[in-house]
């Protein structure tokens, strides 16, 4: 009988095994091989035809002897921290009163998670038409002449906008489940204790959500700092470098510059940036989080 169980039981180890194999390859294959070739390939030369050269250090001495790349910086920083700002504080008011049951509550819900599913390549179709300067929907409406993505003043806040728009809903959400998870008894006892609905949202609902909101922020300012199809479809990093990005430079550097090193190089220099970040705020995450042990 002993005998029959520890077959039993290994044949359960064996069996777990199979079926998560193809993870574990997946993973090493398409995620672990290309992280560690990338690292070598920023210490070379590689135009995609030649033999690889060792460069050492010259693709990063390159990039930081180089302006261009920190008005690239300068243009992620600003659009990440924007898009961080306005998209985690505007999904949270939004959950806040659609969370106190107003009429056609699901709705708004439906309407809001809409951008999130619909494919970029749609989303950059229909707002190119949007901001478009002479049959653009917006300057139509405002009465006004903006060159929205033509214009180096205007285009960094028109893909802020596009970008915020995506995000609201799946923000939302999240929120939503949490403030679901909260007892209603708490805001009914700040109501019987005088508390007005700004006093409410201030004192109950950020400290008891501020777990969420803190892991929204980090998830948001990651996908901001990574940021490429937006770009590629709207305004290509133009005009003029104006909402040219990290990961586009990236893009740029290897398949229209074929200088695979320095792309690799900037993709560290990525890495490191969203690293220290990530780091700064879960380091924060005491003075931030309510009740955090």
């Amino acid at each position: 009988m002993k005998k029959f169980i520890d077959n039993f039981s290994n044949n359960q180890n064996i069996s777990a095994w199979i079926f998560i194999l193809p993870a574990i390859l997946g993973t090493f294959i398409f995620i672990l091989i290309p992280v560690v070739c990338s690292f070598g390939l920023s210490f070379a030369n590689w135009d995609l035809l030649n033999p690889i050269t060792f460069a050492g250090l010259d693709n990063y001495r390159q990039i930081f002897s180089d302006n261009l790349f920190y008005r690239i910086l300068i243009n992620t920083i600003v659009f990440a921290l924007s898009t961080s700002i306005l998209g985690v504080i505007i999904p949270l008011i939004l959950a806040s009163i659609l969370n106190t049951k107003i009429r056609g509550s699901e709705f708004y819900k439906t309407a809001y998670f809409l951008p999130f599913i619909t494919p970029m390549v749609v989303i950059g179709i229909v707002w190119a038409w949007i901001f478009d300067p002479n049959i653009g929907f917006l300057n139509q409406v405002l009465h006004i002449h903006i060159n929205w993505l033509y214009d180096s003043k205007f285009a960094m806040p028109a893909l802020i906008i596009v970008s915020v728009w995506k995000l609201i809903g799946y923000n939302m959400i999240i929120f939503l489940s949490s403030l679901s998870a909260i007892s209603q008894s708490m805001f009914e006892a700040a109501k019987i204790d005088g508390a007005n609905s700004f006093q409410i949202f201030k004192n109950v609902t950020i400290p008891l959500l501020s777990p969420t909101i803190f892991f929204v922020v980090i998830i948001t300012a990651i996908s901001s700092f990574q940021v490429f199809d937006l770009i590629y479809l709207m305004t290509q990093g133009g005009p003029f470098d104006s909402t040219n990005v990290l990961v586009y430079a990236i893009y740029k550097n290897a398949f229209e510059y074929f200088n695979v090193g320095k792309a690799s190089a900037i993709a560290y220099v990525l890495f490191v940036i969203i690293l220290v970040l990530t780091l700064i705020q879960w380091s924060l995450r005491k003075k931030l989080v309510y009740n955090e042990n």
